[in-house]
């Protein structure tokens, strides 16, 4: 579980911001909060929730896009050194050009909690390093430095008395600039590697990012469904639960019809592919409307972007669940594109009152959430950008209020602030 994420020196953040799952004390709704399990320590209570406002161009998306740096450097394979990493430094201060962007995850998996701490420019990986608090005491796992005079590494206890000298030097001299030392030292282990295993899951595996739309996954969905009933069932299911009237979704493959050979690899020869890459089959979704008229048959095609965003949604809406794996955090920008206001807040209340602890991070300009009845102060987030260009980032509960005050009203008061300036013709 996430406790808190840092960012510094990306996109549009120039000094550290930071965004807190842990719960203010004394605030009602706990239901909206829930107790870490933590061996040896005791934690505060953390958020289930967090909903992040701000004007366009404040800096929203780019708070998302840094929560997903780490997972995305932690599933890069040894292959990759030759790409780019996923990073860029803010853009308006020249002296932070060459500077490196830093992320910092504290976190909880396995009952134990962790720090990682990454610095990186998109060239290299110049520091890294990981904690756990063993009973509450900080405790090194490892630390890397990249230094004039090359790579420096240091090492906790517990990696050397688990593990030979010889292997850490390996690990070392095998581990390219652009890859984490963990993700290395995973690559060349065995399972029996708890001690960078359990840490090294929750970086790779915790989180679920929906930064693009919902197109990837409504695909990903159908393609389930094609291959088992059952989650074209789940599927319909869902979209009743928040109002859309589906009685069933049948996913049929449909051979595609040979063309002229000649045609077809102008065509190919056009888009730089072999003619053998060439689809043979297609998939057609139909989705089953019932009405008080009689059912109706609607292709895919046809539906509304919010259906279509629903069916994108569903997959990473089960796979928060633990029982699925390890994605406990989703992250969603915009998550009310295309959706009606009173289906978000049905789906944010559907996540709050699940009987299994998971996390929800998302980006909206849809103010009808912001209601104390749903969610807490603490819950709120606003971004904006300073005279600079560069991103802050407050919660709510960090202005004073009542906890019952009407947030939507005092945000448009610009209590808050983090509300557009736009200039109205004369």
């Amino acid at each position: 579980m996430l406790i808190e994420f840092s960012v510094t020196n990306f996109r549009s953040f120039r000094e550290r911001q930071t965004l807190s799952m842990v719960a203010a004390p004394r605030l009602r709704k706990r239901e909206n909060v829930f107790k870490p399990e933590s061996a040896g320590e005791k934690l505060p209570d953390l958020l289930k929730v967090a909903v992040i406002y701000g004007p366009n161009a404040s800096g929203k998306s780019n708070l998302l896009k840094a929560l997903d740096v780490v997972s995305r450097m932690a599933q890069r394979e040894p292959s990759t050194r030759n790409i780019p990493l996923p990073i860029s430094p803010f853009r308006f201060d020249a002296a932070l050009a060459d500077q490196p962007s830093v992320f910092e995850l504290n976190f909880i998996h396995a009952s134990m909690r962790y720090q990682f701490t990454l610095s990186a420019t998109s060239e290299r990986i110049i520091g890294e390093k990981l904690l756990f608090y063993p009973k509450g005491q900080e405790s090194l796992l490892y630390e890397r430095l990249h230094l004039a005079k090359g790579e420096s590494y240091e090492f906790g206890a517990l990696l050397k008395d688990s593990l030979s000298a010889e292997l850490l030097d390996a690990w070392q001299k095998l581990t390219p600039p652009k890859l984490l030392f963990i993700a290395q030292a995973m690559a060349n282990s065995s399972e029996a590697l708890t001690p960078l295993k359990v840490p090294f899951e929750w970086l790779r595996k915790s989180s679920f990012s929906l930064l693009n739309g919902m197109n990837i996954m409504a695909d990903a969905a159908q393609k389930l469904a094609a291959e088992d009933e059952i989650c074209a069932k789940e599927i319909a299911s869902f979209l009743r639960d928040v109002d859309v009237p589906i009685s069933k979704m049948t996913v049929e493959t449909l051979e595609l019809p040979q063309v002229g050979l000649n045609a077809l690899g102008k065509l190919f020869e056009k888009e730089n592919k072999s003619i053998n890459a060439a689809p043979t089959a297609s998939k057609m979704t139909v989705l089953t409307h019932k009405t008080a008229l009689g059912d109706a048959d609607l292709n895919y095609e046809d539906e509304s972007e919010g259906t279509k965003n629903l069916i994108g949604f569903w997959l990473p809406w089960i796979t928060k669940n633990p029982s699925y794996g390890a994605d406990r955090l989703l992250i969603v920008d915009e998550l009310d594109s295309s959706l009606h206001p009173k289906i978000v807040a049905t789906l944010v209340e559907k996540h709050i009152n699940s009987s299994v602890p998971s996390q929800l991070i998302f980006t909206t300009h849809d103010t009808h959430l912001m209601d104390t009845k749903l969610l807490r102060r603490d819950q709120f987030w606003i971004t904006e950008r300073d005279m600079n260009g560069a991103t802050q980032l407050r919660s709510i509960h960090d202005f004073e209020g009542r906890e019952s005050e009407d947030i939507e009203k005092r945000y448009y008061e610009g209590r808050y602030r983090g509300l557009p300036f736009v200039k109205r013709s004369v």
